[in-house]
């Protein structure tokens, strides 16, 4: 845990026991003379502390670590030792080759035999530059713990290099008087916290809640801890940098319009979003002439994490149900990135109502209709109607309509069709 000096000479003995605070320093002191030992060391461990702050005597905190070869040339790590058996390292087949730029992870747990503080050093022997590797370790047994951490050791998962993850942390103050809790950190700059302003009092029973992000800059797993400082407990972190292939999505998907008057346009938005990496659009392509792109402009470069909205317009021609896809082009994984659209084109609904004089001995009529005046005319209506109006619910939009109507007699008889025909003109 890399905990500045200034963090350290800040917490007063009423903040933190004596025996704690005495315990922060000599560790911190204690890696002077390591860090002096080589200029440019081959072989590193990350974080370069690992501070367990308070675990009750028979329980055991582990936090993770990574060994990573940053020479140029390998590495053959031989040997392994632990200066106190309060602490334990994870297993590591030996002898273990590290390839220039390869990184391990590993464990260390801490198992308080007594209360108070008690330090350790992990050290790592190969033919590095850097031949002894020591990794310092430091924690304090005690009764109980004074600050309940849910859950006591945070994993992220895997997430992809160049994105951020945050999950909550929630600190209840487990014992029956007020405690102050006097400031968070994180021992790693992967993991970052987001939360109240400290110093914080909780009364007995009260909690608070974190957010600590993981943001990975490379591949392979990472291993951390928050630290916080007045009840001295640590929570282990962990989390895996992974590298994903730059995606591109479209949302929603599909995108349905639903009904929508010939004619008439109607915009519904969406969203283009990149994950796992920029990526740069190219060209977007409608299938149908009846769906177009409104606002966009190419070639456009949407940055990790991040996202663009346009909107989609559809301007239906004709009746009945339109299928179409809107397709962007990309340096993605996915370098054609499909959204699918479809929506109903609907008419107006139309009626023409035509009225008539009564004849004298008339039981019914008919109405004819016909597209031209002088056209062949068919009879609309299904039976004989008794009324001298009828509506005509049948039209179309854009069209003429001729219409003429007849009267039946008790007898059966019909009569000529009524002159001139009814024009009627449908917008």
């Amino acid at each position: 845990m890399r905990l500045p000096p200034s963090s350290l000479r800040s917490h007063s003995v009423s903040d933190s026991p004596q025996i704690h605070v005495a315990g922060l320093m000599l560790l911190l002191f204690t890696l002077i003379p390591v860090s002096a030992a080589a200029s440019v060391p081959q072989l590193a461990c990350a974080p370069g502390i690992l501070g367990f702050g308070n675990v009750e005597v028979g329980q055991t905190e582990t936090l993770t670590f990574t060994v990573t070869n940053g020479g140029p040339t390998s590495v053959t790590v031989t040997k392994i030792t632990v200066s106190d058996s309060a602490f334990a390292t994870s297993s590591l087949t030996l002898p273990r080759v590290l390839s220039a730029g390869q990184s391990v992870a590993l464990s260390v747990s801490f198992a308080p035999k007594t209360t108070g503080w008690t330090s350790g050093t992990v050290k790592f022997f190969s033919n590095a530059s850097n031949a002894t590797l020591a990794l310092q370790a430091g924690g304090t047994g005690v009764t109980s713990e004074s600050l309940a951490a849910s859950p006591s050791h945070l994993s992220f998962g895997q997430v992809v290099v160049g994105d951020s993850a945050g999950r909550p942390i929630v600190l209840t103050n487990a014992q029956s008087s007020d405690l102050k809790i006097s400031s968070v950190q994180t021992s790693d700059d992967l993991f970052s916290i987001q939360g109240p302003s400290f110093p914080v009092t909780l009364g007995a029973g009260q909690s608070v809640t974190l957010t600590v992000n993981f943001s990975p800059q490379s591949a392979g797993t990472a291993g951390g801890s928050v630290f916080v400082f007045g009840p001295g407990l640590s929570i282990p972190l962990t989390g895996t940098g992974t590298k994903g292939a730059a995606v591109l999505s479209v949302t929603p998907s599909p995108l349905n319009y639903g009904s929508v008057t010939v004619g008439t346009t109607y915009t519904l938005p969406i969203t283009i979003s990149a994950s796992g990496g920029s990526v740069t659009i190219s060209s977007a392509t409608s299938s149908s002439s009846q769906f177009v792109l409104d606002g966009a402009s190419f070639p456009l470069t949407i940055p990790s994490g991040q996202s663009v909205s346009f909107g989609v317009a559809f301007t239906p021609k004709s009746s009945g149900t339109v299928s179409g896809s809107l397709s962007f082009a990309s340096n993605a994984s996915n370098p054609l990135a499909t959204e699918s659209l479809s929506g109903v084109g609907t008419l107006t609904p139309y009626s023409i109502s035509l009225y008539w004089n009564a004849g004298a001995d008339a039981v019914g009529y008919n109405v004819y209709r016909s597209a031209t005046s002088s056209g062949s005319y068919s009879r609309i209506n299904a039976a004989l109607d008794a009324n001298t109006a009828y509506t005509d619910s049948t039209v179309v939009g854009g069209n003429n309509y001729y219409y003429a109507a007849t009267s039946v007699n008790s007898s059966g008889q019909e009569s000529a069709r009524s002159t001139p025909p009814v024009e009627a003109v449908v917008p």
